[in-house]
């Protein structure tokens, strides 16, 4: 079985999707993007700086859209189960016929738009803790009282946390003392999956309930709870707590392995989530569309 899955933030490279501009399938659906943006997304994902694609307004529209091109011209793009990490969702859902193009596109860009104010309005900030048990880590977040919780459960011994500056700092120095090989604080422009994001949550919710949502061709392992939906109320409430709860991508490549799937393809700009899966799943099986 395969299951197809989808980069999220920090997945992006200068020049990116550049490649498939020739296919005029894929130039179609570029020119759509820039249309519904009222921008070149383009020309910066074409031409633009490594600075320019980290803006969070640039950076989920460009993946999304250069993960998406990539399932809609490839004629072996055939999914028996979808996934993504975080922003990933949006792609897989396109991609499994749940959401429209023009649709996954404009959540995105409001949900990018979101989260830039939010972490604006509350700054925070995430960290990457190597070398512990889950366990551990969680522990350690809930016995500090300030805002630090898990976000993004990676791969074993690799899981980002996340929350307000203070108390993400004050994590990493338990977590150092409590023997973590690493707690390094990432370059990152707010706190992503904490309750920091809450009124991104909030405005995110509005522009779902505003879309059609179809019932897909087949099954999304979704980031919050790591289970099986093809039910569209269940599809969209992931959707909207995925922005307050942690990515469980360690959990979810188990689920896909445990529901068939032994080949796990990239489809996207990075190798980055081939790297994760074969870190939890040494026997799978990875590639790249």
């Amino acid at each position: 079985m395969k299951a197809f899955i989808f980069p999220g933030q920090g997945s992006q490279f200068p020049g990116m999707g550049q490649d498939l501009a020739s296919n005029s399938e894929a130039a179609k659906l570029f020119a759509r993007a820039n249309d519904l943006l009222g921008f070149s997304l383009t020309e910066i994902m074409f031409n633009g700086t490594k600075e320019e694609l980290t803006r969070t307004d640039v950076t989920q529209p460009a993946i999304f859209l250069h993960s998406v091109v990539l399932s809609i011209t490839n004629p072996g793009f055939s999914a028996d189960l979808v996934g993504g990490h975080s922003l990933g969702e949006f792609s897989a859902l396109v991609a499994n016929g749940c959401l429209t193009f023009d649709d996954g596109l404009v959540l995105v860009s409001k949900r990018a738009r979101a989260m830039q104010k939010a972490c604006e309005s509350q700054p925070g900030t995430m960290a990457a803790v190597l070398g512990l048990e889950d366990a551990i880590v969680e522990e350690i977040c809930n016995g500090i009282d300030d805002i630090v919780v898990p976000a993004n459960y990676n791969c074993p011994g690799q899981l980002v946390i996340s929350g307000s500056r203070s108390g993400v700092e004050l994590a990493c120095e338990k977590l150092t003392e409590a023997g973590a090989r690493r707690a390094l604080m990432l370059p990152v422009g707010g706190a992503f999956h904490s309750p920091l994001m809450e009124p991104a949550g909030e405005e995110l919710a509005v522009a779902i309930e505003q879309v059609d949502f179809q019932v897909p061709s087949c099954p999304i392992v979704q980031n919050v709870d790591a289970e099986p939906h093809t039910e569209i109320s269940e599809i969209k409430e992931n959707l909207i707590a995925q922005l307050t709860a942690p990515v469980r991508w360690t959990q979810s490549i188990r689920q896909m392995t445990e529901l068939g799937a032994s080949e796990f393809i990239e489809t996207g700009p990075g190798k980055v989530l081939q790297g994760l899966v074969r870190k939890i799943n040494p026997e799978a099986l990875t590639s790249q569309l």
